[in-house]
C-alpha cells in the first residue's frame, strides 16, 4: 500500500497520516544534514531504518482501518421484515399480523428502533438486528382452532417472511429507467386518510416485477427513498439467491436456502409448541414466544450457523 494525502481526509486515519508525513520530513532532514558525506550517512543509517520501519507499520495500520471501514459500510445497519399471508384465508392474514407483532416486540425488548413501513412491513434498526433475524426468511405455519370455528376443527394456515438487509452501500445498482412509480394517499386506521396529499409511494421494478410500497413517512420524498431502499434490498436478495443456485451443493450445510417458499417453522397451539424444521428442535410456551421472547430460538440458529449450519428445512406434519 502506498501513502496518499487523501488519508488525512479520513477521520479514522488522519492522525496516522500526520505521523507518516512527520517521519517523511524527519528522513529528509537526516539526508540533508548528512549531505553527500558517506560517513555522516552511515551514522544516520540506523535512524533512517527506524523511520522506514515505522512508516511501514503506519501504512499497515491505515490499510487495516480502511478495510474495517469498508466492512462496516457493507454491513447491514437495519433489517426490513416483510410478511405475507399464505394459505388459510382470514386466518393466514391474522397470523401474518401476529408474526409482525412478535418480531416488533422482540426488537423493542432488544432496545432496537421499530418503524412500520406499511401494514405488513416493518423496519428494525439496531447494530445486531440483521444478525439476529437474518434466518427468519421462509414459510411459517400455524396449527390451531380459530375463534370462529364452532366444531373445534384444527386449521392449518401459513404466512411467509422475507428478511431484507438494509446497507449503507448497496451491492446492486438500480437503474431509474427500470422503475415505475405510483403515488397514493397514506391510509390510517379505519380507512381514514393520514393526510390529503398522495404521499404513499409504490415502486415497481419492471425487469423483475418486484413491487414495494411505503406509506410510513410524512413526505412523498421520504416514502420514495424508503421504498427505494427496500427495493434495492429485494434485488440484492434476488441476486444472492441466483448465485446460490449456481452453487447448490455448497448449500447443504447452510440453514436452509433463505428462500421465502421454504417451510421453516410450525406454531402448534394445541401442543403449545413451536418447532424449527431446520434445527429439528422445539420450544414450548407459545404465548410467551409470541410476546417477543425469541432469544432461545435466535441463539440456537446463530449457534448452528457458527458451527457450519444445518440442513434445509423438511416438511413436518
Amino acid at each position: 500500500m502506498e501513502y496518499s494525502p487523501e488519508f488525512k481526509k479520513n477521520f479514522s486515519t488522519a492522525y496516522l497520516a500526520e505521523e507518516y508525513e512527520r517521519l517523511m520530513e524527519e528522513a529528509e532532514d537526516a539526508h540533508a544534514a548528512a549531505g553527500g558525506d558517506a560517513e555522516l550517512l552511515a551514522l544516520a543509517k540506523d535512524d533512517l531504518l527506524r523511520i522506514e520501519a515505522r512508516k511501514a507499520e503506519i501504512l499497515d495500520e491505515i490499510e487495516r482501518i480502511i478495510e474495517k471501514d469498508k466492512e462496516e459500510a457493507a454491513k447491514p445497519h437495519a433489517i426490513v421484515l416483510e410478511f405475507r399471508a399464505g394459505a388459510g384465508g382470514d386466518e393466514a392474514t391474522l397470523f401474518a399480523a401476529e408474526l409482525r407483532d412478535m418480531y416488533s416486540r422482540y426488537a423493542e425488548l432488544k432496545g432496537w428502533k421499530v418503524r412500520r413501513i406499511d401494514d405488513l412491513t416493518v423496519e428494525i434498526q439496531g447494530t445486531d438486528a440483521y444478525d439476529a433475524l437474518r434466518y427468519e426468511t421462509g414459510v411459517h405455519r400455524v396449527q390451531r382452532v380459530p375463534v370462529t370455528e364452532k366444531s373445534g376443527r384444527i386449521h392449518t394456515s401459513t404466512a411467509s417472511v422475507a428478511a431484507l438487509p438494509i446497507r449503507v452501500k448497496p451491492t446492486v445498482e438500480v437503474k431509474m429507467d427500470d422503475i415505475e412509480m405510483e403515488f397514493t394517499r397514506s391510509g390510517g386506521a379505519g380507512g381514514q386518510n393520514v393526510n390529503k396529499v398522495e404521499s404513499a409511494v409504490r415502486l415497481v421494478h419492471k425487469p423483475t416485477g418486484i413491487d414495494v410500497r411505503s406509506s410510513s413517512e410524512r413526505s412523498q420524498l421520504g416514502n420514495r427513498e424508503k421504498a427505494m431502499q427496500i427495493l434495492t434490498a429485494k434485488l440484492e436478495r434476488l441476486a444472492e439467491e441466483e448465485e446460490a443456485k449456481k452453487h447448490a451443493a455448497l448449500r447443504a450445510g447452510q440453514i436452509g436456502t433463505g428462500d421465502r417458499s421454504e417451510k421453516i417453522r410450525t406454531y402448534n397451539f394445541l401442543q403449545d409448541r413451536i418447532t424449527d424444521h431446520r434445527l429439528k428442535e422445539s420450544w414450548h410456551n407459545l404465548p410467551k414466544i409470541l410476546q417477543g421472547n425469541l432469544d432461545d430460538i435466535v441463539e440456537a440458529l446463530q449457534a448452528a450457523a457458527a458451527n457450519g449450519g444445518v440442513g434445509a428445512a423438511e416438511d413436518a406434519d
